[in-house]
Protein backbone atom coordinates (compact mmCIF):
# COMPACT_ATOMS: atom_id res chain seq x y z
CA UNK A 1 0.00 0.00 0.00
CA UNK A 2 2.41 2.64 0.94
CA UNK A 3 4.77 1.74 -2.30
CA UNK A 4 1.34 2.13 -4.66
CA UNK A 5 1.11 5.74 -2.52
CA UNK A 6 4.76 6.28 -3.47
CA UNK A 7 4.36 5.51 -6.97
CA UNK A 8 1.55 7.37 -7.57
CA UNK A 9 2.86 10.31 -5.98
CA UNK A 10 5.25 10.79 -8.51
CA UNK A 11 2.59 10.89 -11.62
CA UNK A 12 2.26 14.29 -12.89
CA UNK A 13 -1.36 14.20 -13.33
CA UNK A 14 -1.76 17.50 -14.79
CA UNK A 15 0.37 16.11 -17.61
CA UNK A 16 -1.75 12.91 -17.60
CA UNK A 17 -4.98 15.29 -18.21
CA UNK A 18 -3.99 17.06 -20.62
CA UNK A 19 -2.71 14.62 -22.89
CA UNK A 20 -6.19 12.75 -22.57
CA UNK A 21 -8.00 15.64 -23.52
CA UNK A 22 -5.91 16.27 -26.56
CA UNK A 23 -5.86 12.10 -27.58
CA UNK A 24 -9.82 12.81 -27.30
CA UNK A 25 -9.75 16.29 -29.26
CA UNK A 26 -7.56 14.40 -31.82
CA UNK A 27 -9.27 11.49 -32.41
CA UNK A 28 -12.86 13.90 -32.67
CA UNK A 29 -11.83 15.92 -35.23
CA UNK A 30 -9.80 12.92 -37.46
CA UNK A 31 -13.33 11.44 -37.23
CA UNK A 32 -15.02 14.79 -38.26
CA UNK A 33 -12.53 15.03 -40.59
CA UNK A 34 -12.58 11.55 -42.48
CA UNK A 35 -16.57 12.29 -43.07
CA UNK A 36 -15.19 13.98 -46.84
CA UNK A 37 -15.59 12.05 -49.30
CA UNK A 38 -12.02 12.19 -49.84
CA UNK A 39 -11.20 9.76 -47.48
CA UNK A 40 -12.30 5.73 -47.43
CA UNK A 41 -10.07 4.69 -44.30
CA UNK A 42 -10.87 4.68 -40.83
CA UNK A 43 -8.38 7.17 -39.36
CA UNK A 44 -9.69 7.57 -36.06
CA UNK A 45 -9.53 3.99 -35.33
CA UNK A 46 -5.87 4.21 -36.53
CA UNK A 47 -5.00 7.28 -34.47
CA UNK A 48 -6.86 5.49 -31.42
CA UNK A 49 -4.43 2.73 -31.79
CA UNK A 50 -0.97 4.57 -32.32
CA UNK A 51 -2.14 6.38 -29.14
CA UNK A 52 -1.91 2.76 -27.57
CA UNK A 53 1.23 1.96 -28.47
CA UNK A 54 2.24 5.44 -27.23
CA UNK A 55 0.78 5.15 -23.84
CA UNK A 56 2.96 1.96 -24.17
CA UNK A 57 5.73 3.84 -25.29
CA UNK A 58 5.60 6.24 -22.25
CA UNK A 59 5.42 3.07 -19.66
CA UNK A 60 8.72 2.09 -21.22
CA UNK A 61 10.62 5.19 -21.53
CA UNK A 62 9.56 5.93 -18.42
CA UNK A 63 11.35 3.32 -16.50
CA UNK A 64 14.76 4.76 -17.83
CA UNK A 65 16.50 6.95 -15.48
CA UNK A 66 18.99 10.11 -16.92
CA UNK A 67 22.34 7.82 -16.13
CA UNK A 68 20.85 4.96 -18.53
CA UNK A 69 19.89 7.67 -20.82
CA UNK A 70 22.88 9.45 -20.99
CA UNK A 71 24.50 5.92 -21.95
CA UNK A 72 22.10 5.47 -24.86
CA UNK A 73 21.90 8.97 -26.53
CA UNK A 74 24.97 8.59 -28.89
CA UNK A 75 23.49 4.92 -29.73
CA UNK A 76 20.12 6.30 -30.63
CA UNK A 77 21.56 9.24 -32.42
CA UNK A 78 23.57 7.47 -34.47
CA UNK A 79 20.25 5.07 -35.39
CA UNK A 80 18.54 7.95 -36.02
CA UNK A 81 20.79 9.67 -37.97
CA UNK A 82 21.40 6.27 -40.18
CA UNK A 83 18.04 5.86 -40.36
CA UNK A 84 17.83 9.50 -42.43
CA UNK A 85 20.68 8.80 -44.31
CA UNK A 86 20.39 5.53 -45.94
CA UNK A 87 16.59 6.86 -46.90
CA UNK A 88 17.82 8.31 -50.77
CA UNK A 89 19.92 5.44 -51.14
CA UNK A 90 17.27 2.72 -50.25
CA UNK A 91 14.91 4.99 -52.63
CA UNK A 92 17.52 4.07 -55.47
CA UNK A 93 17.72 0.61 -55.35
CA UNK A 94 14.04 -0.18 -54.03
CA UNK A 95 11.60 2.85 -54.30
CA UNK A 96 8.83 0.70 -52.82
CA UNK A 97 10.55 0.35 -49.43
CA UNK A 98 11.65 4.17 -49.48
CA UNK A 99 9.02 5.76 -51.29
CA UNK A 100 8.61 9.63 -52.87
CA UNK A 101 5.71 11.14 -51.27
CA UNK A 102 4.63 14.33 -51.69
CA UNK A 103 8.45 15.11 -53.43
CA UNK A 104 10.38 13.99 -50.46
CA UNK A 105 11.63 10.79 -49.70
CA UNK A 106 10.84 10.99 -46.35
CA UNK A 107 9.45 7.78 -45.09
CA UNK A 108 10.15 3.85 -44.82
CA UNK A 109 7.41 1.44 -45.78
CA UNK A 110 6.85 -0.84 -43.28
CA UNK A 111 4.29 -3.79 -44.33
CA UNK A 112 1.54 -4.03 -42.57
CA UNK A 113 2.16 -1.16 -40.66
CA UNK A 114 2.12 2.13 -43.08
CA UNK A 115 5.23 4.34 -43.10
CA UNK A 116 7.60 5.58 -40.67
CA UNK A 117 9.29 9.21 -40.54
CA UNK A 118 12.77 8.40 -39.13
CA UNK A 119 13.29 12.29 -38.77
CA UNK A 120 10.61 12.53 -36.08
CA UNK A 121 11.91 10.15 -33.83
CA UNK A 122 15.23 11.64 -34.30
CA UNK A 123 13.99 14.97 -32.64
CA UNK A 124 13.60 13.26 -29.70
CA UNK A 125 16.83 11.70 -29.44
CA UNK A 126 18.67 14.50 -30.74
CA UNK A 127 17.18 16.33 -27.67
CA UNK A 128 18.56 13.60 -25.44
CA UNK A 129 22.03 13.87 -26.78
CA UNK A 130 22.22 17.95 -26.93
CA UNK A 131 20.98 17.60 -23.23
CA UNK A 132 23.95 14.91 -22.55
CA UNK A 133 26.69 17.05 -24.29
CA UNK A 134 25.64 20.14 -22.14
CA UNK A 135 25.68 18.43 -19.08
CA UNK A 136 28.84 16.28 -19.88
CA UNK A 137 30.45 19.44 -20.67
CA UNK A 138 29.62 21.26 -17.47
CA UNK A 139 30.76 18.36 -15.37
CA UNK A 140 34.17 18.64 -16.86
CA UNK A 141 34.73 22.80 -17.27
CA UNK A 142 33.97 23.85 -13.70
CA UNK A 143 35.39 26.72 -14.50
CA UNK A 144 33.58 28.29 -17.41
CA UNK A 145 35.47 30.55 -19.60
CA UNK A 146 34.58 32.38 -23.04
CA UNK A 147 36.56 29.21 -24.78
CA UNK A 148 34.81 26.47 -22.87
CA UNK A 149 31.15 28.23 -23.69
CA UNK A 150 32.25 28.68 -27.52
CA UNK A 151 33.35 25.01 -27.43
CA UNK A 152 30.01 23.76 -26.32
CA UNK A 153 28.59 26.21 -28.82
CA UNK A 154 30.52 24.54 -31.37
CA UNK A 155 29.88 21.05 -30.14
CA UNK A 156 25.68 21.49 -30.09
CA UNK A 157 25.70 23.22 -33.56
CA UNK A 158 27.32 20.10 -35.49
CA UNK A 159 25.61 17.84 -33.58
CA UNK A 160 22.06 19.66 -34.45
CA UNK A 161 23.54 20.77 -38.14
CA UNK A 162 24.26 17.32 -39.55
CA UNK A 163 20.53 15.77 -39.04
CA UNK A 164 19.19 19.07 -40.22
CA UNK A 165 21.01 19.71 -43.01
CA UNK A 166 20.31 16.42 -44.33
CA UNK A 167 16.67 16.69 -43.31
CA UNK A 168 16.48 19.58 -45.45
CA UNK A 169 17.95 18.18 -48.44
CA UNK A 170 14.65 15.49 -48.43
CA UNK A 171 13.57 18.39 -48.96
CA UNK A 172 12.10 19.05 -45.67
CA UNK A 173 12.27 22.21 -44.47
CA UNK A 174 9.73 22.66 -41.96
CA UNK A 175 10.94 19.74 -40.11
CA UNK A 176 14.57 20.97 -40.40
CA UNK A 177 13.55 23.84 -38.86
CA UNK A 178 12.24 22.36 -35.64
CA UNK A 179 16.12 21.07 -35.26
CA UNK A 180 17.21 24.58 -35.65
CA UNK A 181 14.25 25.32 -32.94
CA UNK A 182 15.36 22.64 -29.92
CA UNK A 183 18.68 23.89 -30.50
CA UNK A 184 17.99 27.32 -29.88
CA UNK A 185 15.95 26.00 -26.67
CA UNK A 186 18.95 24.29 -25.61
CA UNK A 187 21.30 27.06 -25.68
CA UNK A 188 19.25 29.25 -24.36
CA UNK A 189 19.08 27.70 -20.92
CA UNK A 190 22.95 25.87 -21.47
CA UNK A 191 24.19 28.75 -19.36
CA UNK A 192 26.68 30.16 -22.19
CA UNK A 193 27.83 33.46 -21.94
CA UNK A 194 25.55 36.08 -23.00
CA UNK A 195 28.36 37.88 -24.99
CA UNK A 196 28.19 34.64 -27.53
CA UNK A 197 24.77 33.96 -27.53
CA UNK A 198 23.82 37.73 -28.55
CA UNK A 199 26.02 37.81 -31.75
CA UNK A 200 24.68 34.17 -32.46
CA UNK A 201 20.45 35.20 -32.06
CA UNK A 202 21.17 38.70 -33.79
CA UNK A 203 23.33 37.40 -36.59
CA UNK A 204 20.81 34.60 -37.15
CA UNK A 205 17.66 37.08 -37.17
CA UNK A 206 19.85 39.69 -39.76
CA UNK A 207 20.53 36.50 -41.57
CA UNK A 208 17.10 35.79 -41.84
CA UNK A 209 16.10 39.14 -43.03
CA UNK A 210 18.41 39.16 -45.69
CA UNK A 211 16.93 36.13 -46.94
CA UNK A 212 13.35 37.35 -47.18
CA UNK A 213 14.78 40.49 -48.79
CA UNK A 214 16.27 38.61 -51.34
CA UNK A 215 13.43 35.97 -51.79
CA UNK A 216 10.43 39.14 -52.15
CA UNK A 217 13.02 41.02 -54.56
CA UNK A 218 15.47 38.48 -55.93
CA UNK A 219 13.47 35.25 -56.89
CA UNK A 220 15.63 34.08 -59.68
CA UNK A 221 18.87 34.10 -56.61
CA UNK A 222 16.51 32.81 -54.15
CA UNK A 223 15.65 29.70 -56.62
CA UNK A 224 19.47 28.27 -56.26
CA UNK A 225 18.73 27.82 -52.65
CA UNK A 226 15.15 26.94 -52.49
CA UNK A 227 12.87 24.50 -54.42
CA UNK A 228 10.19 25.45 -56.65
CA UNK A 229 7.24 24.39 -53.93
CA UNK A 230 8.85 26.34 -50.93
CA UNK A 231 9.12 29.54 -52.97
CA UNK A 232 5.35 28.70 -54.31
CA UNK A 233 4.35 28.36 -50.74
CA UNK A 234 6.25 31.50 -49.61
CA UNK A 235 4.46 33.66 -52.39
CA UNK A 236 1.19 32.17 -51.87
CA UNK A 237 1.38 33.03 -48.40
CA UNK A 238 1.94 36.60 -48.88
CA UNK A 239 -0.84 36.80 -51.42
CA UNK A 240 -2.41 33.63 -52.19
CA UNK A 241 -5.05 35.23 -54.34
CA UNK A 242 -2.39 36.05 -56.88
CA UNK A 243 -1.09 32.59 -56.74
CA UNK A 244 -4.41 30.49 -56.74
CA UNK A 245 -2.94 26.75 -57.08
CA UNK A 246 0.13 27.18 -54.62
CA UNK A 247 -2.41 29.20 -52.36
CA UNK A 248 -5.12 26.83 -52.44
CA UNK A 249 -4.46 25.38 -49.16
CA UNK A 250 -4.58 28.63 -47.62
CA UNK A 251 -7.67 29.87 -48.98
CA UNK A 252 -9.45 26.93 -48.53
CA UNK A 253 -8.17 26.73 -44.21
CA UNK A 254 -9.40 30.18 -43.96
CA UNK A 255 -12.50 30.04 -45.55
CA UNK A 256 -13.02 26.82 -43.12
CA UNK A 257 -11.98 28.53 -39.94
CA UNK A 258 -13.88 31.82 -41.20
CA UNK A 259 -17.38 29.51 -41.67
CA UNK A 260 -17.17 28.21 -38.18
CA UNK A 261 -17.68 31.51 -36.28
CA UNK A 262 -18.12 31.35 -33.10
CA UNK A 263 -19.31 27.77 -31.97
CA UNK A 264 -18.70 25.90 -35.34
CA UNK A 265 -20.63 23.85 -37.19
CA UNK A 266 -20.83 20.48 -35.17
CA UNK A 267 -18.80 16.92 -35.78
CA UNK A 268 -18.88 16.14 -39.25
CA UNK A 269 -21.30 18.90 -40.28
CA UNK A 270 -18.11 20.53 -42.32
CA UNK A 271 -18.68 22.08 -45.84
CA UNK A 272 -15.62 23.72 -47.25
CA UNK A 273 -13.30 20.68 -48.97
CA UNK A 274 -9.63 20.53 -47.15
CA UNK A 275 -7.27 18.73 -48.51
CA UNK A 276 -4.87 16.52 -45.88
CA UNK A 277 -7.53 17.81 -43.96
CA UNK A 278 -7.00 14.73 -41.04
CA UNK A 279 -2.95 15.68 -40.88
CA UNK A 280 -1.70 19.29 -41.60
CA UNK A 281 -5.00 21.07 -41.37
CA UNK A 282 -6.73 19.59 -38.74
CA UNK A 283 -6.64 22.93 -36.65
CA UNK A 284 -9.00 24.32 -39.98
CA UNK A 285 -11.31 21.38 -39.57
CA UNK A 286 -11.46 22.37 -35.73
CA UNK A 287 -12.70 25.91 -36.60
CA UNK A 288 -14.88 25.18 -38.84
CA UNK A 289 -16.80 22.43 -36.74
CA UNK A 290 -16.16 23.67 -33.24
CA UNK A 291 -15.90 27.22 -34.03
CA UNK A 292 -13.51 30.31 -32.11
CA UNK A 293 -14.11 28.24 -28.46
CA UNK A 294 -13.15 24.78 -29.71
CA UNK A 295 -10.06 26.60 -31.83
CA UNK A 296 -9.12 28.00 -28.27
CA UNK A 297 -9.96 25.38 -25.91
CA UNK A 298 -7.36 23.06 -28.05
CA UNK A 299 -4.99 26.13 -27.73
CA UNK A 300 -5.51 26.39 -24.08
CA UNK A 301 -4.51 22.40 -23.82
CA UNK A 302 -1.66 22.87 -25.82
CA UNK A 303 -0.05 25.63 -23.55
CA UNK A 304 -1.34 23.96 -20.48
CA UNK A 305 0.50 20.45 -21.33
CA UNK A 306 4.03 23.15 -22.22
CA UNK A 307 3.34 24.78 -19.15
CA UNK A 308 3.38 21.00 -17.03
CA UNK A 309 6.51 20.30 -19.10
CA UNK A 310 8.05 23.56 -18.55
CA UNK A 311 7.14 23.35 -14.59
CA UNK A 312 9.13 20.10 -14.22
CA UNK A 313 12.05 21.26 -15.65
CA UNK A 314 12.01 23.67 -13.80
CA UNK A 315 11.45 22.01 -9.90
CA UNK A 316 13.90 19.33 -11.06
CA UNK A 317 17.29 19.41 -9.49
CA UNK A 318 18.88 17.09 -12.65
CA UNK A 319 20.44 19.59 -14.79
CA UNK A 320 20.66 17.11 -17.46
CA UNK A 321 16.33 16.59 -17.04
CA UNK A 322 16.16 20.76 -17.06
CA UNK A 323 17.46 20.18 -20.35
CA UNK A 324 15.52 17.88 -21.96
CA UNK A 325 12.38 19.43 -20.69
CA UNK A 326 13.38 22.48 -22.56
CA UNK A 327 13.83 20.74 -25.67
CA UNK A 328 10.78 18.86 -25.42
CA UNK A 329 9.39 22.31 -24.70
CA UNK A 330 10.31 24.06 -27.66
CA UNK A 331 9.59 21.06 -30.20
CA UNK A 332 6.19 21.18 -29.20
CA UNK A 333 5.55 24.94 -28.97
CA UNK A 334 7.17 25.38 -32.52
CA UNK A 335 5.37 22.72 -34.32
CA UNK A 336 1.95 24.27 -32.55
CA UNK A 337 2.76 27.63 -33.52
CA UNK A 338 3.84 27.06 -36.76
CA UNK A 339 0.63 24.80 -37.52
CA UNK A 340 -1.73 26.98 -36.36
CA UNK A 341 0.06 30.12 -38.14
CA UNK A 342 0.05 28.42 -41.33
CA UNK A 343 -3.87 27.42 -41.32
CA UNK A 344 -4.49 31.24 -40.76
CA UNK A 345 -2.04 32.32 -42.73
CA UNK A 346 0.54 33.53 -40.12
CA UNK A 347 2.81 31.25 -41.30
CA UNK A 348 4.21 30.52 -44.85
CA UNK A 349 3.03 26.10 -45.17
CA UNK A 350 5.58 23.87 -44.20
CA UNK A 351 3.64 20.45 -43.54
CA UNK A 352 4.44 19.82 -39.50
CA UNK A 353 1.54 18.63 -38.02
CA UNK A 354 -0.36 20.15 -35.02
CA UNK A 355 1.46 17.79 -32.08
CA UNK A 356 -1.03 15.07 -30.25
CA UNK A 357 -3.83 15.95 -32.64
CA UNK A 358 -2.99 15.65 -36.03
CA UNK A 359 -3.09 12.07 -37.60
CA UNK A 360 0.27 10.11 -37.92
CA UNK A 361 2.22 7.30 -36.32
CA UNK A 362 5.32 8.07 -36.71
CA UNK A 363 4.98 12.17 -34.99
CA UNK A 364 2.82 11.08 -32.79
CA UNK A 365 5.29 8.24 -31.58
CA UNK A 366 7.44 10.76 -31.30
CA UNK A 367 5.72 13.22 -29.04
CA UNK A 368 4.63 10.23 -26.74
CA UNK A 369 8.60 9.39 -26.20
CA UNK A 370 9.05 12.78 -25.52
CA UNK A 371 6.48 13.02 -23.10
CA UNK A 372 7.34 9.60 -21.68
CA UNK A 373 11.10 11.47 -21.12
CA UNK A 374 8.90 14.33 -19.14
CA UNK A 375 7.10 11.70 -16.81
CA UNK A 376 10.40 9.88 -16.25
CA UNK A 377 11.74 13.29 -14.92
CA UNK A 378 9.33 13.71 -11.96
CA UNK A 379 8.80 9.92 -11.49
CA UNK A 380 12.98 9.36 -11.00
CA UNK A 381 13.71 12.98 -8.91
CA UNK A 382 10.69 11.73 -6.20
CA UNK A 383 12.56 8.09 -5.90
CA UNK A 384 15.79 9.75 -5.03
CA UNK A 385 14.05 12.69 -3.12
CA UNK A 386 13.06 10.11 -0.32
CA UNK A 387 15.55 7.61 -0.86
CA UNK A 388 18.90 7.09 0.95
CA UNK A 389 22.15 9.06 0.08
CA UNK A 390 23.73 5.53 -0.83
CA UNK A 391 20.64 4.89 -3.73
CA UNK A 392 21.07 8.55 -4.91
CA UNK A 393 22.96 8.60 -8.64
CA UNK A 394 26.01 10.68 -8.37
CA UNK A 395 24.70 13.41 -9.94
CA UNK A 396 26.35 16.80 -11.06
CA UNK A 397 24.79 19.43 -10.46
CA UNK A 398 26.39 22.82 -12.31
CA UNK A 399 24.16 25.24 -10.68
CA UNK A 400 25.48 24.59 -7.31
CA UNK A 401 28.81 23.13 -8.25
CA UNK A 402 27.96 19.58 -6.28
Amino acid sequence: MTSQKKITSRIDYGLVLSLMLLAIVSLIAIYSAQQSPQYDKNFAMQQAFWYGVGTVIIFIVIQFDSEQLKKLAWFLYGLGVLLVVALPFIASIAPSIAPKINGAISWYRVPGMGTFQPSEVLKVFLIVLLAKIVSDHHHQYKMKTLKTDLWLLIKLGVITMVPAAIIYKQPDLGTALVYVAIFCAIVFVSGINWKIIAPLFGGGLGFAGIMVYIVLWYPDFAAKFLADHQLGRIYSWLDPESYPKEGYHIMKSLNAIGSGQTTGKGVGNGEVYIPESHTDFIFSVIGEDFGFVGASIVIGLLFMLIYHITKTGLETKNSFYSYICAGVAMMISFQAFQNIGMTIQLMPITGIQLPFVSYGGSGLMAYMMAIGLVFSVRFHYKKYMFATDSDKPNYFDEKTGS
